[in-house]
């Protein structure tokens, strides 16, 4: 029997999220899977796609994955054929606060504060967003592409000189994130940063965008619909292609 070819994939929600519920990871809707089932067909060879991810992640956390979790820098990284980076898309949100007071409310304690403040966090981050403009980003850019930068630097030193490809920042109607302020800007580092790193890009606006204009993706206006996600497979599997020369 042919092992099967491993694709990795370092991403956030929009990995395992659907247009009404977060999936399991073995979902075949779901773009890891999409993917993976494209490169399967094209090559003639079996491929897994292997997924990390969690709700909220940026580039700094897809980096401590990386360094931190023994599972994805001894098994995953080094077994991967291919790598896959969907995160980033968190990181060009506009935020209410610095992401490190957001993320520290889970820590807060008693319980009975850490759901008052997290209710007040919810209730005003986005009219905090709207009357400072949205200026204020969830990680800054150059953050974004250091982080990004060091992934794939241990991937490829874990896996050889591997495919790589990069997922551009999703555009989104969410009412938590009442501004696209950082959106186009962000869309252009994205490409700059792939041509300076020798990695594909996958821009996600001409993908995403009809889907919130026709309202079929999740009311949250973040999450895809299973057509989008179907859209960011094949387009991933066609920009992972090239680098493995089929």
């Amino acid at each position: 029997m042919t092992e099967p070819r491993h694709l990795l994939v370092i991403a956030d929600s929009l990995a395992f999220h659907g247009p009404q519920r977060p999936e399991v990871l073995t979902d075949p809707r779901l773009y890891p899977n999409v993917c993976a089932a494209a490169l399967e067909a094209a090559t003639g060879r079996p491929w897994r796609a292997d997924v990390v991810a969690r709700l909220g992640w940026t580039a700094r956390d897809g980096w401590w994955a990386l360094t931190k979790d023994p599972n994805v820098a001894t098994v995953l990284a080094p077994r991967a054929d291919a790598l896959l980076l969907g995160v980033g898309q968190m990181d060009h949100l506009s935020a209410a606060v610095p992401t490190y007071l957001r993320e520290g409310i889970a820590y807060l304690r008693p319980g009975g504060l850490r759901r008052r403040v997290r209710s007040v966090h919810q209730q005003w981050g986005p009219r905090v967003i709207r009357a400072t403009g949205g200026r204020l980003r969830q990680l800054p850019q150059p953050a974004t592409d250091t982080y990004l930068a060091r992934i794939v630097q241990a991937v490829r030193l874990l896996a050889g000189d591997i495919p790589v490809v990069l997922l551009g920042p999703s555009p989104h109607s969410a009412p938590a994130y009442p501004s696209l302020r950082h959106h186009g800007p962000a869309v252009g580092a994205a490409r700059r940063w792939a041509a300076a790193h020798r990695t594909g890009f996958v821009d996600l606006d001409p993908i995403v965008q009809p889907s919130l204009d026709a309202g079929t993706g999740n009311p949250d206006g973040m999450h895809w619909s299973f057509a989008v996600h179907e859209g960011v497979g094949t387009a991933a599997a066609g920009a992972l292609l090239a680098g493995l020369g089929g």
